[in-house]
């Protein structure tokens, strides 16, 4: 499994229209070959800090993700509603095996 945690800071005067992206950018995510899960959490002590759970089933279908059509739209869609630089961290799967 390949298994990444994107945090995303977000504008405050941009939040709503940062989920409804992203909620477009989920629904078809969850369609791609390769792909277990794609969740999206927002902090609730900060609501501008969201947190993109992405496991695809190899490196190879996470990769494939940054090619699709509707990647492409969300981050043109969302890029000026960043405070900051979006931060991609691969983690290791360990459990379940």
């Amino acid at each position: 499994m390949h298994v990444t945690f994107v945090h995303v800071y977000v504008l405050q005067e941009s939040i709503g229209d940062f989920i409804e992206a992203t909620r477009e950018n989920h629904e078809a995510s969850i369609e791609e070959t390769g792909n277990v899960r794609f969740d999206v959490l927002q902090d609730p002590q900060d609501p501008g800090h969201f947190v993109l759970y992405e496991v695809y089933q190899s490196p190879e279908d996470a990769a494939h993700h940054k090619t699709t059509d509707h990647y492409a739209r969300w981050r043109l869609r969302v890029e000026e509603m960043m405070a900051k630089p979006r931060q991609g961290i691969p983690m290791a799967w360990l459990f379940p095996a």
